[in-house]
């Protein structure tokens, strides 16, 4: 049963200085932004490290989807680490070697293959927040 007040938390890598960070960080904006913006809603991962209540209140009230720009999974650590539930862990590497021609390059600004890899990432994760969303999180809350 689906509710009009579900949402699905995306807290995306801040990875300043690398591409595969800036990545994550573009797709939860296409995905926040674009795709599904009355089913997401964004948290920046540094809100969560300095401990933001705010932050750390949405993330407890919906679960989350953290996207990953690297090994060190920095977002996934902090949602947990602040009280999150995640539903999916996101790594751009993994989704990049399925897309070998979209080598992001650029930190401020990706190339245009880097933007093309935030935009799959971004439509892969669509169905996910959809299913997400449909689901009655008040029969279930730690699924």
């Amino acid at each position: 049963m689906s509710a009009p007040n579900k949402k699905v938390v995306i807290v995306p890598c801040s990875g300043i200085g690398k591409p595969f960070g800036t990545v994550a960080r573009e797709a939860g904006y296409n995905l926040v932004g674009d795709l599904r913006p009355e089913r997401t809603r964004l948290v920046a991962l540094s809100k969560l490290v300095l401990g933001d209540e705010e932050a750390k209140d949405t993330i407890a009230a919906y679960p989350a989807v953290t996207i990953d720009g690297c090994k060190l999974n920095c977002a996934a650590k902090m949602v947990r680490e602040s009280g999150g539930r995640i539903a999916r862990e996101v790594a751009v590497q993994e989704v990049f070697r399925r897309y070998k021609a979209l080598k992001p390059e650029g930190i401020a600004e990706l190339n245009p293959a880097g933007q093309a890899l935030a935009r799959v990432l971004a439509e892969e994760l669509t169905s996910l927040v959809d299913d997400l969303t449909a689901a009655d999180y008040s029969e279930n809350p730690h699924a």
